[in-house]
């Protein structure tokens, strides 16, 4: 039925009132996603202090909670994220000793993979307080805190220079007002020699609103960008955009996997929560699913440098023939 409403949707024949709606969020949007340090705040600890416990019904064993990569559509979803991870390390061109900056570091899977698998330096931010705590604790568990310093702290009161900058599903929280000093940012705290990795849900069509729904009941203040609304102020900064890299169908079936455990352990949930936070939640991961499959959804990611020269000029240092990297990242 979702599939239906959103084929339809998007051929513009939405009922009138319900398009009328539409437009007015999105005339209003530079309020409804203004998004300052203390709002931002708020927002996260909406949708990620939920628990540690409830996550981990559904999430990979490293709580990916972003999309995976599918090299094969019969890996597990823990195999994926795996591969997503390393993917990410083999364009960021990390090397022993190199400092990363992980904004929006989750519950720490990126920044414990590059210290551990890569020998690099973290400072990862976030502004969960659930999430701080648990990558605090994963990151003195795994022997590398002093590799690796987990911050609760709003990525603009940062100070660099960074090696290497990563940022992954933290973009579509920023708000389109926010575009401009996300970037700027970005190009402030990278080295001269360095590179970034912007990983973000997207849409591959023209600029819109984030459902009333979804903003009120799972992510206050997030959207979904364009990539016309993300090259505007892009440009205006002094970043070379190096690639982006379209990934169709692989957050679908991310979403699938995680259905799947949600429903396997939708008793669980009724007894943290309650029915009706199931439906919610239900809805919200179905939906997700059905804006990928047939929505015009897709995942960017933005590798940017500063130096035109930064990274190859073609992508064949992501496949070597030993594939390494994606290997140290599995185990």
């Amino acid at each position: 039925m979702l599939t239906l409403f959103a084929i339809n949707g998007g051929r513009g024949r939405m009922p009138p009132v319900i398009a009328a709606g539409f437009r007015v969020r999105f005339l209003a949007r530079r309020w409804m996603q203004a998004n300052d340090p203390r709002k931002s705040r708020t927002n996260v600890a909406h949708h990620y202090d939920l628990g540690d416990d409830f996550y981990a019904l559904f999430l990979d064993d490293d709580r990916q909670y972003s999309c995976a990569y599918f090299a094969d559509p019969a890996m597990t979803l823990e195999a994926a994220q795996a591969a997503k991870k390393a993917h990410i390390a083999t364009k960021l061109r990390i090397e022993p000793g190199m400092h990363v900056l992980d904004i929006g570091c989750g519950w720490g899977g990126m920044a414990l993979t590059l210290a551990r698998d890569f020998g690099a330096r973290v400072t990862g931010v976030t502004l969960s307080e659930n999430q701080h705590a648990a990558a605090t604790a994963r990151v003195r568990e795994a022997g590398l805190a002093d590799r690796i310093d987990i911050r609760l702290q709003d990525y603009r009161d940062l100070a660099g220079p960074f090696d290497r900058i990563v940022s992954v599903g933290m973009l579509e929280h920023v708000g389109a007002p926010q575009y401009p000093t996300y970037f700027a940012r970005v190009a402030d705290l990278l080295a001269p020699d360095g590179v970034a990795l912007i990983h973000t849900i997207g849409r591959c069509a023209p600029p819109t609103t984030t459902s009333g729904w979804l903003a009120k009941y799972i992510f206050p203040g997030g959207y979904t960008p364009s990539l016309s609304e993300l090259l505007t102020p892009l440009e205006r900064t002094d970043l070379w955009q190096n690639d982006i890299e379209v990934w169709r169908g692989h957050y679908a079936e991310t979403l699938r996997r995680w259905q799947d455990r949600f429903e396997a352990n939708v008793d669980t949930v009724r007894a943290m929560y309650d029915d009706r936070f199931i439906r919610m939640w239900r809805y919200y991961l179905v939906a997700a699913e059905v804006s990928f499959d047939a929505h015009r959804h897709v995942v960017y990611q933005l590798q940017l440098s500063k130096t035109r020269d930064a990274v190859p000029n073609t992508r064949d240092y992501l496949y070597p023939p030993d594939a390494q990297p994606m290997q140290r990242a599995a185990e």
